[in-house]
């Protein structure tokens, strides 16, 4: 910070005039024989070359920012690189200490940051690092703050901008977010398919009910009509079972998941099958008296 500005045009113009012109937001330290003398604001200052006057050189109170890109190792055995961005100035009110204590403050600045980052991240796993950058910049802050304060500097502001694993860490944790976003999704198909066939059985079920309560009342109707013109019950029962005989063997026809089936087929197959409905009902009529006999 503290080397002397090359000698130009305008420079010997002004070792001419025996004069210095400091620019706005700019200090310049005048010697007098090579011993520090004062601190000249921004303007134009008297300065007699032959007295042994001259200026040292000119310090900046401008906020400046330095990158600084800092390769350490994870909890967790990751390396990664962490950029850390560090705005600092130099104090007008220090700008002795600034200018003569400290050669280059950029790379004394850089050397806390590579002590701090390198004693922070070592104790967090990598998923930390990225959750927690804001405690690593105020550690860096804190640290800077108190050490540059000796030396004439102020830290404004310490960000942690970047954390760069190595790209296989990277490519791995891409991959096992894409795998887990995949899973999730799976997981919510397999929920919608399993509401799908709840629904659809669901919907079966109902169709199922409503059409055994609109056969059964078709059955109760048919056999109502029936009674009225023809008095005999047996012939009655013969000519529903007939009916339900014909119904069925419609749907099994009808049927497109229907496989081959053999069943008897006539005159005498309806009779047969009336008989043998008949013999059933009549045997567990006569069962259910007995069971209650015995209880």
């Amino acid at each position: 910070m503290g080397a002397s500005p090359s000698i130009d045009a305008a420079d010997v113009a002004q070792r001419l005039l025996c004069c210095a012109c400091v620019e706005q937001s700019t200090v310049a330290m005048e010697e007098t024989c090579g011993r520090y003398d004062a601190v000249l604001e921004p303007g134009c200052h008297f300065m007699p070359w032959c007295a042994g006057r001259r200026v040292a050189g000119y310090l900046s109170l401008r906020v400046q920012q330095l990158d600084v890109r800092c390769l350490t190792k994870s909890k967790d055995n990751v390396f990664v690189t962490v950029v850390a961005s560090v705005q600092y100035r130099a104090l007008a009110d220090k700008a002795y200490d600034a200018f003569y204590r400290l050669t280059n403050a950029r790379e004394q600045i850089q050397s806390y940051v590579f002590d701090v980052i390198r004693a922070s991240v070592p104790n967090m796993n990598l998923d930390q690092v990225f959750e927690q950058k804001d405690e690593v910049a105020r550690a860096v802050e804190e640290e800077l703050a108190k050490a540059m304060a000796m030396y004439g500097y102020e830290i404004v502001q310490t960000l942690i901008v970047d954390i760069e694993p190595d790209e296989v860490v990277r490519r791995a944790m891409n991959d096992i977010n894409a795998a887990a976003r995949l899973r999730a999704a799976a997981a919510e198909r397999a929920e919608a398919d399993k509401v799908q066939h709840v629904k659809r059985a669901e919907a079966e079920a109902e169709a199922k009910h409503l059409a055994g309560v609109g056969v059964a009342r078709q059955r109760q109707a048919i056999v109502e009509g029936l009674r009225r013109f023809v008095p005999d019950e047996k012939a009655v029962m013969d000519m529903v079972l007939a009916t339900q005989y014909f119904d069925t063997i419609r749907d099994v026809g009808a049927s497109s998941r229907a496989a081959t089936v053999f069943i008897p087929h006539g005159p005498g197959a309806v009779r047969d099958v009336a008989a043998q409905v008949r013999d059933g009902v009549l045997q567990a009529a006569a069962h259910v008296p007995a069971a209650g006999a015995r209880t």
